[in-house]
Parts: structure tokens; sequence; C-alpha cells
């Protein structure tokens, strides 16, 4: 497999393959969200379940020009309800992904979490990892964490290289090159989570970690820009061509992505892992294209 290096590129793959994957949407009443399903399914790479109040999603597939016969719509106007068996049905295989509709993101993860009949297995560590698609970086570079951990401690940040390897593995990536970001590429007690990066490395040099390369911590320039390894004399085996950046916080790392997307045209599919499954988890007010590019995304790793 060659690698892809962009979002429509993981999207031709998937219209190339013979990827069809069932998605359980959770309350499907949002019009970006109906929107986005339609062109995955009618991409041939997705079939949607769409759980809650039938007569509002019939009439948002109407409005989008499409046939709601061509759809499997589960009356269920109940959120609590809807999004119970949205997450049964993942659970029981009957669907291969589950996926946030029109409902509240705390709601929606408690249903996730439930210990008994939720999707997070004992002792898992859930978090959240993002394919970001940079005009001006010549591939795509994943970053975790922007949604799920506050400050990640080192058992967390380990399972967030895992994670973000496994991801960039699935997109054609040999062997990641992951980067611990810092604010400097010195370890200083001030920044407590520079002595975990430390840590890490000696674990991946010990195969503690496998298959990636790891180094940190690193800012963002010395992860991503050939130019500036030289500017500042730093050797690393990352050496400006990251593939992954793991941040210290999901404040950074949130900020890091919605900055890059707001003022620099960047494109961004992500998804919740950890889970027996994938979980599509998105804003009720990402745009359409974000919905569809996190959905293909969800076909790619289920």
């Amino acid at each position: 497999m060659n690698e892809i290096k962009s979002l429509k590129e993981m999207v031709s793959h998937l219209e190339k393959s013979d990827v069809n994957k069932k998605i359980a949407v959770a309350v499907a009443e949002d019009d970006n969200t109906i929107g986005a399903l339609i062109s995955a399914s009618n991409a041939g790479f997705a079939t949607p379940i769409l759980i809650g109040s039938q007569k509002k999603i019939e009439r948002l597939l109407l409005a989008e020009n499409a046939n709601p016969k061509n759809f499997t719509i589960v009356d269920i106007p109940d959120q609590q309800e809807a999004v119970t068996e949205a997450v049964r049905m993942v659970k029981e295989d009957e669907a291969d992904i589950l996926m946030k509709g029109l409902i509240g993101t705390d709601k929606f993860l408690k249903a996730v979490l439930n210990k008994q009949k939720g999707l997070l297995p004992p002792k898992a560590c859930m978090s959240y990892v993002c394919a970001l698609d940079l005009p001006k970086y010549d591939k795509l570079l994943f970053i975790s964490d922007t949604a799920v951990l506050p400050f990640p401690d080192l058992n967390q940040k380990i399972a967030m290289v895992n994670y973000s390897v496994a991801m960039a593995k699935r997109f054609g990536v040999k062997k990641p090159k992951v980067a611990l970001i810092s604010a400097t590429e010195k370890p200083n007690p001030a920044f407590p989570s520079s002595i975990d990066d430390t840590i890490i490395c000696k674990m991946v040099d010990r195969g503690q970690i496998k298959d990636c390369i790891v180094d940190g911590p690193l800012d963002v320039f010395l992860a991503c820009d050939k130019k500036s390894i030289a500017i500042k004399g730093v050797e690393t085996p990352i050496n400006g061509e990251a593939d992954a950046l793991i941040f210290p916080s999901l404040e950074s790392a949130n900020s890091f992505y919605k900055g890059l997307m707001l003022f620099a045209g960047g494109e961004l599919a992500g998804l919740i892992q950890g889970t027996i499954k994938p979980v599509v988890v998105m804003s009720r007010s990402e745009s359409k294209q974000s919905k569809f590019y996190c959905i293909a995304l969800s076909c790619l790793m289920a």
C-alpha cells in the first residue's frame, strides 16, 4: 500500500476498495451529519443506520434530495434511548462504527463509557487522534490529544503514542516518526511533561514501544521544519519530518489544530481511540465536509 498523504487520497482509497462499514448514528437529526452520511453512502464505503426521530430524519433526508426508503431508520425519539441503542448495536456487532449526532457530548460519552454496556475495555485509556491535512506540509500530520485527556500522565501519553502510530500505519506510514511536543527541546522540571518525554524515549530504545521513531521533548519547529534543524543545530531522528505530534495538554493540542484550521486552511479528520470499535465524536457545529472526513477515517480504521 502506498502512503496516503491527504484526506482526499484517503477518500479515493476507500472508494476504490471493497470497504463498506455500518455506522450507527445516535440522534441522527442534524443536517451536516445527514449530508456527510449521504456522501459517504454514495461513495460506497459506509452504510448509515440512523437512530432518532424518524420524522425529523426523513425530513432532513428529503432536504438533501435523498430518498428515506434507501436508508435504515430506527425510530427512537428519546435521546438517551437512541444513544443507548446505538452503543448496543456496535457492542453486539450489528454495526462497525458509532457516531454522535445531535446529542450533547457528555450524554454520548456517558453511554460509551458505561462499565457494563459501553465500548471501553477495562483499564483501557480513551484518547483522541486527529489527522490534519495542511497546505504547507507534504503529508498528513497526526496529533493527540485534542478532545479527551486534559493533562495526560505518563501511561496516557504512552497510549497516545501507540494510538497515533496505529493510525499512521493504516495510512501506509511504515515507521511513523513521533515528536513529543514541548516549548523547548531540553527536559526541564518546569515542564513536567518533558520529563515524561525522556522516559518514553528510553522505553522506545528498550523496545517497550515498537514500530516507530520517537523523540522529545521537541518544539514544533524541530518536529516539522528541516530548516530549523540546521539553524538550531539539534540532532534528532525526527529530522523535521514528524508524522505525529503528541501534545502535553488538551489545551495546547486543541488550540494548535483550531489555529491551523482557521488561519492556514487545514482540514481535519479525528476519532476516539481505545474503544473496541471506532467512535466518531464531533461538535454539532462542524461542517459537512469535516464530518465526511471523520466518517471516512472511521471506515479506514474499522
